[in-house]
């Protein structure tokens, strides 16, 4: 070689090397490849990520109601509004039983318990679609997104969740029928269970997507159907004996009641619902990250 520069030589592969490099050393420190494998979470790699997990988290916050006319006070608008129209047509126009406690706290209980849900199965259900610009160009774990989205969301409850403790105070203080049980010290797990089940369901449907476009147009529908086929809006003691079994393997069922029996007083729970609800949702989470890890190697190809 008449141009190579003095004091390297070429190794088998037409590489230029120093003379004192090792054999080893010219080989690269690290291979970065796409896993293939169904299930393979690097949970040390997330931790390292932690940082970016929590900007994610402020960037939902703020985008929320970033640019409205009332900002945060949509986080209790919304519900309310909800649970006002919930009372004047199942309350009074059908008169739905609501297990003793007053109308109101009954549906907005409901309501923020499966609006918290929601959110987090939709936000996370549009994962891919939404980040595609941000994952073509830069690497970092694609799991951060749904991680970030369910904690947003939790900030989200828990904001919704202290004017409903308000609310129930006041009704306390008026004499109405409502009082805290001890299922309140299981209320912390069955908000765990629903973010974690949110984002497993929106995991599936967020990789199904990226080649099935039109999962969008029936999340949308299948959501509402979902709602109503969780007591949201009637308490679980109102459905009839022969239609116990469907519901059972609704895994929301469980975590609406038990909220409600925590908060409220009114509730059926009870350990067959319980069960087979926290075994429905560890299966949907292991489908959904075996999906997402599978999926995330070549999506950008598809989107």
């Amino acid at each position: 070689m008449a141009n190579q520069p003095k004091g390297f030589i070429n190794d088998n592969r037409g590489v230029p090397s120093r003379p004192d490099e090792t054999q080893e050393s010219r080989y690269w420190t690290k291979v970065m490849t796409p896993e293939r494998a169904w299930l393979n979470l690097d949970y040390h790699e997330l931790w390292r990520y932690r940082d970016l997990i929590m900007l994610f988290v402020w960037r939902d916050f703020i985008a929320t109601y970033k640019q409205t006319v009332f900002g945060p006070a949509w986080f209790f608008i919304s519900p309310l509004m909800t649970a006002v129209v919930f009372t004047i047509v199942f309350g009074e126009i059908v008169d739905i039983p609501t297990d003793g406690a007053p109308p109101f706290l009954f549906y907005l209980c409901g309501t923020i318990c499966w609006g918290y849900f929601s959110r987090c199965l939709v936000d996370t259900s549009s994962v891919f679609t939404t980040n595609a610009a941000l994952y073509g160009k830069v690497y970092f774990p694609r799991l951060v997104n749904p991680i970030a989205i369910v904690m947003s969301c939790g900030i989200n409850f828990l904001i919704q969740l202290s004017i409903l403790v308000g609310f129930i105070v006041y009704f306390w203080l008026s004499g109405a029928p409502t009082t805290f049980s001890s299922w309140l010290i299981a209320f912390p797990l069955f908000s765990l269970q629903a973010g974690i089940l949110g984002m497993a369901v929106g995991l599936v449907v967020s990789s199904l997507t990226t080649k099935y476009r039109d999962l969008t147009h029936l999340l949308r529908s299948g959501v509402q159907v979902w709602m109503y086929a969780t007591p949201v809006v009637y308490p679980l003691s109102q459905i009839p004996k022969k239609y116990e079994m469907f519901f059972m393997l609704n895994p929301m069922v469980a975590v609406v009641e038990g909220m409600r029996k925590g908060l409220l007083g009114a509730g059926t729970v009870t350990a067959g619902y319980i069960g087979l609800s926290v075994g429905i949702t560890i299966l949907s989470l292991v489908i959904g990250l075996s999906l997402f890890t599978r999926t995330e190697s070549t999506f950008i190809d598809r989107v």
